[in-house]
């Protein structure tokens, strides 16, 4: 009986719906660093020898 309901308006729901959408291309395009930071690293060394 002491919950809260938060009232969210639909453009607010649209604007987080269109961040994900964009997110989620943009990771396509470009991978996140952890990915491709780990592999350049450990490249990194062989080229500079």
């Amino acid at each position: 009986m002491g919950e809260v309901v938060q009232f969210v308006p639909k453009s607010e729901l649209e604007r987080a719906r269109l961040i994900r959408e964009a997110r989620a291309i943009y990771d396509s395009i470009f991978p996140p660093n952890d990915a491709a930071g780990s592999q350049q690293d450990s490249e990194m060394p062989s080229r500079q020898r």
